[in-house]
């Protein structure tokens, strides 16, 4: 059995081996340790390869089968649901502290937060005020700390974070947090996340100079942490959850349904509104990925049909095809569609954009039934969007209700997309260990649990 230490786990996301040499901090883990190609899960999304990071398990037993799925006992579709139970399997800091009852972990802006039996808990949780109004905070465990980090650093930067002006400055935010629970709480694992990559590289694709000065600003961020912990003797293990390539081609999954006459909306104020209660199909749409959900099992062959003939759509997976990738869990569409690699699917279902609901033109993660990228951009045909923008924000920090409707409904703006499992190996995650004991030649998401174990002591290493 090894000495005990302590570990961070850094979710780099977006990190591949094309971007990795513009990031010399960053590599500097693999230089110290090792770093070894990461084999992902189906759909290779931020909910469903955290899940897998911190269970060990593939989809279809932990249940995180998207960032968000059609709930069929509620009738809604949930997207970023945040609650830690809606993940099955023993988690790594429950192993851990099975094994060392005073083993101490801390979850810093890891999906699924809320509620997980951690120690220290850091997650972004806005205020929703009755009259409508959202205002960035954050929610901690203990509670304390939540004054202690606003004190030191400000709010947390939710519109940093997400959103037409997110940028390096959320990810700083979420990195100074990070050294500040190292410093006074001193966990003994530590997860955190580090998302500046995923916002150029979906606005701008990973190929040209955006991206690789996005690589060099996250790199220059996560400098100060990596510091630290090298001082302190930490193990860092650094991994991305999936790699992101250029994206081309939009496809409309849900409006092809609907011409077909298998997806059904109601109207409200001239807006319309997906109706999942009498659509006989819809689509989940994730990125490169949608769960369809058909009522009638008579349907499925008409259903896939219409999404084979669909333009952009590689293949169409039924529950055997799921199960084959480690997928098909009962949360899982009876269908799900996958893109050809440089598209990807819109959740748009209306056919006319002057019957879009309000949210669409909105920062609205959690009422929009499907993902939504262009959330990144400030509509590029509305010369007064920024304005109204900044106008909007002062009326907010006044106390006044003011949405942003600034989100353009032209997909096109789009480049860089992720989901499908990667083509290319310069395009699949990475994993970065500063610890050379552990070397692998490749490593599956599913194995990490059991690799942070034995990083942390707690498990024989594995033999060489």
């Amino acid at each position: 059995m090894s000495t005990r230490g302590s570990v961070v786990v850094l979710c780099t996301v977006g990190v591949t081996p094309r971007l990795l040499p513009h990031m010399p901090h960053l590599r500097a883990i693999g230089e110290e340790g090792f770093s070894a190609p990461l084999t992902t899960v189906f759909p290779a999304v931020t909910s469903t390869v955290q899940a897998s990071i911190i269970t060990g398990l593939t989809p279809r037993d932990h249940g995180a089968v998207a960032n968000g799925w059609y709930a069929r006992d509620r009738g809604e579709v949930q997207f970023w649901g945040q609650h830690n139970g809606l993940v099955t399997g023993e988690k790594v800091w429950q192993a851990a502290r099975n094994l060392d009852p005073t083993h101490r972990s801390a979850y810093l802006c890891w999906w699924y937060a809320m509620g997980a039996d951690v120690d220290t808990v850091l997650t972004p949780r806005p205020v929703y005020r009755y009259d409508g109004r959202k205002e960035p905070d954050c929610y901690t465990r203990p509670a304390g700390l939540r004054d202690a980090l606003t004190d030191a650093l400000g709010p947390f930067p939710l519109f940093r974070y997400w959103g037409p002006a997110a940028g390096i400055s959320g990810t700083e935010w979420i990195l100074d947090a990070a050294r500040m629970v190292v410093r006074t709480v001193a966990p003994d694992l530590s997860f955190v996340y580090v998302p500046h990559l995923d916002y150029d590289l979906q606005r701008y694709g990973p190929d040209g100079p955006e991206a690789i000065r996005a690589a060099r600003m996250a790199d220059a961020a996560l400098a100060p942490l990596l510091r630290e912990l090298r001082e302190r003797g930490t193990t860092v293990l650094a991994l991305s959850e999936y790699g992101i390539t250029a994206a081309r081609r939009p496809v409309d999954i849900n409006r092809a349904l609907r011409r077909a006459g298998l997806l059904s909306v109601y109207a409200q104020r001239g807006m319309e509104y997906l109706d999942p209660h009498t659509s006989r199909a819809f689509a989940v749409s994730d990125h490169q990925v949608a769960q369809v959900y058909v009522a009638d099992p008579a349907d499925l062959p008409g259903v896939r049909a219409v999404l084979s003939e669909l333009p952009g759509v590689a293949e169409v997976l039924d529950r055997r095809g799921q199960l084959a990738l480690g997928a098909g869990h009962e949360r899982s569409g009876e269908l799900v569609a996958v893109a050809e690699p440089d598209a990807w699917f819109t959740y748009y279902y209306w056919l006319d954009d002057a019957r879009a609901p309000d949210f669409a033109r909105g920062v609205e993660i959690h009422r929009k039934p499907g993902y939504d990228p262009a959330e990144l951009f400030f509509d590029p045909h509305d010369r007064w969007g920024r304005g109204r923008a900044a106008f909007a924000l002062l009326r907010k920090r006044a106390g006044m209700r003011a949405p942003m409707t600034v989100v353009p409904l032209d997909a096109s703006v789009v480049r860089g997309t992720h989901g499908r499992l990667p083509d290319d190996p310069r395009d699949a995650p990475v994993l970065l260990c500063s610890d050379p004991a552990e070397e692998r030649e490749r490593i599956h998401v599913t194995e990490v649990k059991d690799l942070i174990l034995r990083l942390s002591g707690l498990a024989r290493p594995t033999r060489r």
